[in-house]
């Protein structure tokens, strides 16, 4: 028996919900999509269509081109129908993963001079996948493969780029305050409870004004 669908299976079922892919197709437009919320469907993303098979949710058929075949996945009545249920229920908690957090959580184990070369390369990582972010819009304003959807693009997009763009003002922010350390077990005359202080204040503003909205 199958196991149940995950988070996965529906992002899968979502793409197929649109066309029919081949693996190789899918795998295209997760990098191009999905990767940047979801970066585990292209992990699971060669198994993930042949599960959905199983389940009833798709259909496989084998197509050549030329002496090539290849397998193409559709979405099944019963897999729209399971997709519309999962989009009625609530969300999983969202999740992050920063390995590059990681080392700056435990950055007194080393120097200052890694957590400055830490702290960089993400600000590196966010610039970059600002620009990434910034073609991938434009690239949607000049030809989309389902301008239908342009609007679902957009309102996506722009919480990914409000994303990357905390990252990069947070390591500017975090390079400034760690050039008063003396080391990574010495902030020396930097104070971590104003900081935190400070950081009680933004938040308490924050969720009032969310409360007011």
């Amino acid at each position: 028996m199958p196991s149940a669908p995950t988070g996965t299976s529906y992002a899968v079922l979502g793409l197929l919900s649109l066309r029919s892919w081949t693996t190789y197709e899918l795998a295209q437009q997760v990098r191009r999509s999905l990767n940047w919320f979801w970066p585990r469907a292209e992990r699971k993303l060669y198994q993930e269509p042949k599960a959905l098979v199983e389940r009833g949710l798709a259909t496989a058929r084998t197509e050549h081109t030329g002496r090539r075949p290849r397998t193409v996945y559709t979405i099944t009545p019963q897999g729209r129908a399971a997709l519309a249920h999962w989009l009625d229920q609530p969300p999983a908690p969202r999740s992050a993963e920063s390995e590059a957090m990681v080392k700056v959580f435990f950055a007194d184990a080393g120097d200052l001079g890694q957590l400055r070369t830490t702290l960089s390369r993400q600000g590196e990582e966010a610039a970059e996948r600002i620009e990434s972010l910034a073609a991938m819009a434009q690239g949607s304003l000049e030809e989309t493969a389902f301008p239908e959807r342009l609007h679902l693009s957009a309102l996506s997009l722009r919480l990914q780029l409000e994303q990357e763009l905390a990252v990069l003002r947070w390591t500017r922010w975090a390079r400034d305050q760690v050039d008063y350390w003396e080391s990574t077990t010495d902030p020396a005359g930097w104070s971590a409870p104003d900081s935190l202080g400070e950081l009680v204040a933004s938040a308490r503003a924050a969720l009032a004004e969310h409360s007011r909205g």
